[in-house]
């Protein structure tokens, strides 16, 4: 397609855009009057308009039933957490069973760790990527230190070459390769969250498992973003956030994934927990853990019913959508704004550099754009005007156009604004 900067051409996208009502769905923060331009789906979503029933449900059955709620309410909250399984594993590639809702990301990784990272000899050394998101940093330093190894030794990091922004695949697999026996563990972001870059998780899960080693991945910025195919790839593990690409609500529930390979594996360690057990037997409360069969075996606590309410409202919208149309509109949108930013940099005296990948199958929702020449004040200049955007030292900014609610002429819209304020400091 040939695009073209006019609010005209923006319209007639928008006009044939077989997504363009949901924008409707969304609760927009406002600004003089109008919605902003929401860039930062890639921290926190916009709220769904139908959140707040899902979660006035329980609010009534909780004031109408009290504790039967956890069995005669509308939605009963004993099995609330099984509504996920189903539409989260066509989300992220998976069967049913291997995937439950508990927790939050990063303890989740770490109650996944317990299971999949088990160092024994030689075999104890953990992959990762360069500047990888500092949560999972900080996860992987505990981790191995739990297990008598020093992160400097255990840990090893794929670089970035000199003068690149983006970790080549090539540099990936030969990595994994010359590790070797002494891999334990592959753990990688499926996008990096600086850059926006897309990671081959099917080659490098393949290249894990060939030199003997699990793999697992934080898709904190992969799910509700792009298509994967967890269990097809034999990816041993895998946990997510819901509040970025999935509109869950700041801080909320954690998806997990463990592949039906693992699911009666007695050998593999676990930290339990009473909502694991056999669901069949749980309120028997016998002494020893039965666990349930499937990722809800990984289930340590009993559900929030009232932080899961919020993130079933958004997977019943994905349900309604799916990945497919997502993943064109994504794609489609996120062209249109690095066109839009081309020429908005042909006609101003500026240089934007996106380093995100410019290969379709590298990139999602996301373009990082290094500021050259401008600083901290086009952002403050953005944000003032209406642009919701987010900053990353040393001088990037990150453009998420979410396909679900961010349009077209949206993205004219900011290509004007970002101009303007351009051109304000030449003033």
């Amino acid at each position: 397609m040939v695009f073209e900067n006019t609010r005209t051409f923006a319209q007639q996208l928008d006009a044939q855009d077989p997504l363009r009502a949901y924008k409707s769905e969304f609760i927009f923060p406002q600004h003089n009057g109008k919605n902003v331009i929401y860039f930062t789906g890639n921290s926190l979503g916009l709220q769904p308009k139908r959140t707040a029933q899902y979660v006035q449900d329980v609010m009534d059955d909780w004031a109408n039933l009290a504790v039967e709620g956890h069995f005669y309410a509308q939605k009963p909250w004993w099995d609330y957490h099984e509504r996920f399984c189903e539409p989260l594993s066509k989300i992220v590639g998976a069967l049913p069973s291997e995937v439950t809702v508990m927790n939050t990301l990063t303890v989740n990784l770490h109650l996944l760790m317990v299971s999949f990272y088990q160092p024994q000899g030689q075999r104890y050394k953990i992959i990762c990527e360069e500047k990888a998101f500092p949560s999972d940093q900080y996860l992987l330093q505990t981790q191995v230190r739990f297990h008598g190894y020093e992160p400097a030794d255990a840990i090893v990091e794929i670089k970035r070459r000199e003068g690149e922004h983006n970790i080549r695949l090539e540099d990936v697999l030969a990595k994994i390769e010359e590790v070797g026996d002494a891999l334990a563990l592959v753990f990688i972001g499926g996008v990096n969250y600086y850059t926006g870059q897309v990671f081959d998780m099917q080659q490098i899960t393949a290249a894990g498992h060939a030199q003997g080693a699990l793999v697992g991945w934080d898709l904190a910025h992969a799910a509700g973003n792009i298509e994967m195919n967890l269990h097809d790839w034999q990816v041993d593990f895998a946990s997510w956030c819901s509040y970025k690409y999935m509109n869950s609500g700041p801080g909320n529930a954690s998806g997990c994934f463990v592949h039906e390979k693992h699911h009666h594996n007695k050998k593999l360690h676990r930290f339990a927990g009473w909502w694991g057990h056999n669901k069949e037997r749980r309120f028997k409360m016998e002494p020893d853990f039965d666990p349930v069969a499937g990722a809800n075996g990984w289930q340590v606590s009993n559900l929030p019913i009232l932080s899961l309410a919020p993130y079933l409202a958004s997977v019943d919208m994905f349900a309604e959508v799916g990945m497919p149309a997502l993943v064109a509109k994504r794609n489609q949108i996120t062209a249109y704004l690095e066109f839009i930013l081309q020429q908005i940099d042909a006609e101003v005296d500026s240089t934007f550099e996106v380093i995100t990948p410019k290969n379709p199958i590298e990139r999602a929702s996301q373009l990082s754009v290094f500021l050259h020449g401008e600083g901290r004040a086009l952002f403050d200049y953005l944000m003032s005007n209406g642009v919701i955007t987010d900053w990353r030292e040393p001088n990037v900014i990150r453009l998420a156009p979410v396909p679900l609610y961010t349009s077209y002429e949206d993205m004219y819209d900011f290509g004007q604004i970002l101009k303007a304020g351009i051109l304000s400091k030449a003033q």
